[in-house]
């Protein structure tokens, strides 16, 4: 048998190839408490714990496919967004913290309002819908998405929440479905928003694995989605309510301008925890 510490060591060690150390680290922790039960503090107070091998096994296998660029939450097969837990697989993206920061505004901005009609574009697992159904006062959420295979994991992330959430299945880019539509207060989404010559700053995990279909717009059109949603929002949303965008940090004003353009009012570009724009709202307000 092997000591806990080793075993986590181990793990450190394989992917440190792949990830710096902190990230190696942060993983590694992730992987002994989901599947072993093992959190930080037993690692403190408790090193020379003995695991069995079956349990070295099982992380041994893990690790392998961690070691070829796997992300965690795909080995793992779930993970967890603004306090609720999701499954996820190679067709949604992996909800990531920037998007809880958009979750967040929205309730907070909402927090007191009842029966409020949200739309949550491009759903992919579910996250921004479903947890809007659970943080707001008896709301009537719809989630779209092209995807059917991400609706169906949207879906199974409904009932695992217990969430009432409507999912359609739809192209945005195709005014032809959004008559499938009625009037809401506030419609939100974290659409494609990479453009092409930013692949190369992107980690190998998530290029190899994350579907490029949710990620990345044409190089000539970075404002592809923005445009389409906005269009969708002047003909969606009640006066008065509101359009919420997670975006590219490198197109803050340019998005401000499209919307103040298509007459938006209330514009505002806000930052994440690393000082990033990453958040445009906008009020429709004719």
């Amino acid at each position: 048998m092997i000591q806990a510490s080793q075993l986590f060591k181990n793990l450190v060690s394989d992917l440190s190839g792949l990830y710096d150390k902190n990230e190696a680290t942060s993983i590694a922790r992730i992987v002994l408490n989901e599947k072993l039960g093992i959190s930080r503090t037993d690692l403190v107070v408790e090193p020379l714990r003995q695991i069995s091998k079956d349990d070295e096994e099982k992380i041994t296998g893990i690790a392998k496919k961690l070691m070829i660029g796997i992300p965690v939450q795909y080995v793992l097969g779930y993970t967890d967004f603004y306090g609720l837990r999701f499954k996820v697989n190679k067709n949604v993206l992996i909800p990531r913290p920037e998007t809880e920061e958009l979750v967040k505004l929205i309730i907070k901005e909402s927090k007191d309002k009842s029966g409020l009609r949200v739309l949550d574009i491009g759903t992919g697992s579910g996250c921004i819908a479903i947890a809007l159904a659970k943080g707001l006062i008896n709301p009537q959420v719809q989630a779209i998405d092209i995807s059917t295979k991400a609706l169906e994991v949207a879906k199974e992330n409904s009932i695992l929440n217990e969430a009432s959430v409507k999912f359609i299945n739809a192209d945005i880019l195709k005014e032809s479905g959004w008559g499938k539509l009625f009037k809401f207060d506030i419609i939100a989404s974290n659409p494609p928003y990479v453009t092409e010559r930013e692949r190369d700053g992107m980690h190998v995990n998530v290029l190899n694995n994350e579907p490029h279909s949710a990620l990345f717009v044409p190089e000539d059109e970075p404002l592809l989605f923005y445009n389409k949603i906005s269009d969708m929002a002047l003909k969606h949303l009640s006066p008065g309510s509101k359009l919420y965008f997670e975006i590219n940090e490198a197109y803050g004003i340019e998005i401000a301008g499209m919307l103040e353009s298509k007459g938006f009012t209330d514009i505002l570009i806000l930052k994440d925890l690393n000082g990033k724009d990453r958040i445009a709202t906008g009020i429709f307000r004719v």
